[in-house]
């Protein structure tokens, strides 16, 4: 199985971030640009926590709260689970299933690295089981 560090070089280590101090309306704004789910919320080079679509449903919009006027810091998660970049991908969707969480954060060595997401974890167990069907198939074959 491959690793998060194996992941990350395939599928680039773009972190798109923002301030604790953004509004809300700004993060939403950011992650539509760049078709993404959630951001990292960084403050002074530290990840301070993540916010998500999820996030800005149930503690902006359900609850009737302006996303202009409502700051990041206020829904954001600030308990951010992470892996590392050794970890494999069986590790991550094994996190992912039991804490409900559909991106993780990459640390090493306390600095940010990358970000995966569960899209990331699929598309790579797909690819390695169509690879397994490949050489049983040519196994069969005698090919």
């Amino acid at each position: 199985m491959k690793t998060v560090k194996q992941v990350l070089q395939a599928k680039g280590n773009n972190i798109w971030s923002l301030s604790p101090d953004a509004s809300v309306f700004d993060a939403i704004k950011l992650m539509a640009d760049n078709n993404v789910g959630a951001l990292l919320v960084v403050e002074e080079g530290k990840l301070v926590g993540i916010i998500s679509e999820r996030d800005y449903a149930r503690k902006v919009f359900l609850r009737g709260k302006s996303s202009k006027e409502t700051a990041v810091k206020e829904i954001m998660t600030d308990k951010v689970i992470y892996v590392r970049p050794e970890q494999t991908v069986e590790d991550c969707m094994a996190i992912m299933t039991n804490k409900r969480i559909r991106h993780l954060p990459v640390l090493e060595n306390d600095q940010l690295v990358g970000i995966i997401s569960i899209g990331d974890l699929v598309r790579e167990i797909m690819a390695e089981q169509e690879y397994t069907i490949h050489l049983l198939e040519q196994y069969i074959t005698g090919r």
